[in-house]
C-alpha cells in the first residue's frame, strides 16, 4: 500500500502541488475549510494531507494510531477530486530513514525528489503550527525548499508571521508591510504566501469529546469520518479488538 501511493505521488505531473501536513486526529471541517481556500487561490491540481506518525513537538503525547488517521483521510477526501490521503510519513517510510519521529524538511525533499523538475511546490501550515517554525529541524532550509502558504487560525493573527521567521530570513521593515499588503513575500530566498479568512473554529479536543459523549459528531467532522469514529470507538471507550496497536513513543529530538 506504502509503495503504491509513492508511485502515485512520483508520477504525478501537475504544476501546483501542495503538501498539507498535521496530526490529522481526526481530520475535520476546519482542515477542509483550509484545503479548499488555498486551493481556489493558488490554482492547486493536488493538495496532500499528509499525517505525521510521530511529531517531534508531541513525543509522548496520545494520539490515535496512523492508520487509522490515514483511513479518516480517505474517507473525509473520498469526494474532492483534488485532495489526496499521503503516506509520505507512514511509519514504514519514517523507520526507513532511521529516525524516531518525521520532520518536515525531509518530508519536502522526498516529496520535491518525486515531482516533475517544473512543479510549483507549496506547504500549507495553520498560523498556530507556524508560530513555531524557527524550533523546527533546519527551519531555513526547509522553509526555502517550498513556497509556504499560511493559513489564518482564531486566536493566532497573521500579522505575527515576520515575527516568528527564523533571522536569516526575516525580512525588512518594507518587506514586513508588502506581505501584509499584498499576502505574498519573497525574503532571502523563501517565499510566504498568507491565506486570510479561513476561520472555522473546530478543535480536535472537541471533536474527541463528542466521540466519547456519542453525540455532535456529525457538526465537526464529515459523515463518513464520524461513523468511523463511532463504529471502532477511536476516540472513546476500550478500541475494537481488530483496531490496530497504539504507538510506542520514543524519545526523539527537534
Amino acid at each position: 500500500m506504502v509503495r503504491a501511493a509513492a508511485l502515485l505521488t512520483m508520477n504525478d505531473s501537475r504544476q501546483n502541488v501542495a503538501l498539507y501536513g498535521g496530526s490529522f486526529d481526526p481530520v475535520h471541517t476546519g482542515h477542509l475549510a483550509v484545503a479548499r481556500a488555498a486551493a481556489e487561490r493558488f490554482k492547486l491540481e493536488r493538495v496532500y494531507f499528509v499525517p505525521a506518525d510521530v511529531q517531534p513537538f508531541k513525543v509522548g503525547q496520545q494520539a490515535a494510531n496512523f492508520y487509522h488517521r490515514h483511513a479518516m483521510l480517505a474517507l473525509a477526501l473520498a469526494g474532492e477530486e483534488r485532495f489526496v490521503p499521503s503516506l509520505l510519513e507512514a511509519p514504514e517510510i519514517v523507520r526507513a530513514t532511521g529516525q524516531r519521529a518525521s520532520y518536515t524538511v525531509d518530508t519536502v525533499a522526498r516529496m520535491r525528489a518525486r515531482l516533475e523538475s517544473g512543479a510549483r511546490l507549496y506547504f500549507l501550515i495553520g498560523m498556530d503550527a507556524f508560530q513555531h517554525i524557527a524550533e523546527w529541524r533546519s527551519p531555513v532550509e526547509l522553509l526555502r525548499s517550498a513556497e509556504f502558504i499560511i493559513a489564518s487560525r482564531p486566536g493566532f493573527p497573521l500579522r505575527d508571521v515576520v515575527r516568528v521567521l527564523p533571522d536569516e530570513l526575516r525580512p525588512s521593515e518594507a518587506g514586513a508591510r508588502k506581505l501584509l499588503e499584498t499576502g505574498s513575500l519573497e525574503t532571502n530566498g523563501a517565499t510566504i504566501h498568507l491565506l486570510p479568512d479561513v476561520n472555522e473554529e473546530v478543535s480536535a479536543t472537541a471533536i474527541r469529546e463528542a466521540a466519547r459523549q456519542g453525540h455532535g459528531l456529525e457538526q465537526l467532522v464529515p459523515k463518513a469520518v464520524a461513523e468511523y469514529i463511532m463504529k471502532l470507538k477511536i476516540y472513546g471507550g476500550e478500541a475494537e479488538p481488530g483496531s490496530p496497536e497504539p504507538p510506542r513513543f520514543a524519545a526523539a529530538k527537534h
